[in-house]
């Protein structure tokens, strides 16, 4: 088989690269190692940027999302004794949608065959080849028989875990790491939020979240030692808990249910640069990972594609090499920033175990600082609902 572009991975960043080259008429496959049903059965993140939502204009497949996203114009912040609130449209003129990641990959999915886009799934064993001539290839298992895409390029939209970022030669490459010493316990239940906003608290006994996916269907957390299991927390414990990180004023409000589903991620910050080599491009999860604090690793993931698609579009249209040699300049600018964001959100709103009175008391004046600064509240908004792309 033969293609333009060979794109690893099917879940929202790669079916997003698909449909905006095939919108300009670029051959190009897309490799997804899982079921569709699985790739739409993962819980993912909720909360979508301007870029995003900008994408999905573009490729015409917003209309879900204009029906059913719920636009925020802020959000709040707490120290258990008070929200202060971060009016992101008053101080921005912009604002951020609540929208699942399922609901945008469904959207995606089902405009494959209109728009001509392939996608196989349950490929296995995929193997990336010759990726620093201009002839690399990919081979997978299907049915048990391999298969074989000759392109010009890949792009490895895979995830942590997928075999595009491993084909880089350590020699030619550089990563960035830090693991933070907790998991985020999150549990999804259909009930309606606590808040028409999201809440991120921080709390002596620890850190909470009060988010939703829609206006029935609700999504908190809570930061626990990396030591707990699941299995310790039955969902009584966990609402009760809830209500204490949240606080008196939004414990009332909190209405709960069964979980839907109930998990332990971890945290971690993660970049691999450069974002490019030889023919091969990485995007989202692939070259970082971001702490969910702030909502930042789908969007990311999208700004990624953005500036991939602009660069392989530029070459197949233009043949523009200068805009593939500056992928990974270009996407990893934004991603530092992203990535500073997320983990400065992340140590402004945890208790770390080595933290003692003098990080506390730091916390406790960089919050006060912001509840008192129209500006420190701007550049919290700027960074919240999306840097430029």
């Amino acid at each position: 088989m033969k293609t333009q572009v060979c794109i690893v991975g099917g879940g929202p960043a790669g079916l997003l690269l698909g449909h905006l080259l095939r919108a300009e008429g670029i051959d190009c496959i897309v490799l997804e190692r899982q079921t569709g049903d699985y790739v739409l059965g993962r819980i993912r993140a909720g909360v979508l940027e301007t870029v995003t939502v900008d994408l999905m204009v573009r490729l015409g497949l917003d209309a879900r999302l204009n029906a059913e996203g719920e636009p925020h114009d802020g959000f709040c912040l707490a120290d258990g004794e008070r929200l202060i609130r971060i009016d992101m449209k008053e101080l921005t003129g912009g604002h951020v949608v609540v929208y699942g990641q399922t609901e945008l990959t469904r959207d995606l999915m089902e405009a494959c065959e209109d728009r001509a886009l392939e996608v196989v799934y349950e490929a296995s064993d995929v193997a990336l080849h010759d990726i620093e001539s201009d002839t690399p290839y990919v081979t997978y298992l299907r049915g048990g028989a391999e298969q074989r895409v000759e392109c010009r390029f890949i792009v490895g939209c895979d995830g942590f875990h997928g075999p595009s970022r491993k084909a880089v030669p350590a020699s030619a490459s550089q990563e960035y790491e830090r693991e933070y010493p907790f998991g985020w316990l999150g549990i999804l239940a259909d009930v309606p939020p606590c808040n028409h906003e999201l809440i991120y608290a921080n709390h002596e006994r620890g850190f909470a979240l009060a988010s939703m996916r829609s206006a029935s269907r609700s999504r908190y957390y809570i930061d626990v030692p990396l030591t707990q299991s699941v299995e310790e927390w039955p969902d009584e414990r966990l609402w009760d808990e809830l209500a204490l990180r949240l606080g008196p004023d939004v414990a009332p409000n909190i209405t709960r249910g069964p979980a839907l589903e109930k998990s332990i991620a971890p945290l971690r910050s993660y970049v691999f640069a450069p974002m490019r080599h030889g023919s091969l491009l990485l995007c989202g999860d692939a070259a970082h990972i971001v702490p969910p604090t702030g909502a930042k690793g789908l969007n990311l993931a999208a700004s990624d594609v953005h500036y991939a698609a602009e660069a392989l579009i530029g070459y197949f249209r233009q043949a523009d090499n200068d805009a593939i040699a500056a992928y990974s300049d270009k996407a990893l600018a934004r991603v530092w920033k992203s990535e500073r964001f997320s983990w400065s959100l992340t140590n402004l709103m945890h208790r770390f175990p080595e933290h003692g009175p003098f990080e506390r008391a730091m916390q406790q004046a960089e919050l006060d600082y912001i509840a008192s600064s129209r500006a420190a509240q701007t550049a919290i908004a700027e960074n919240y609902i999306g840097l430029p792309v």
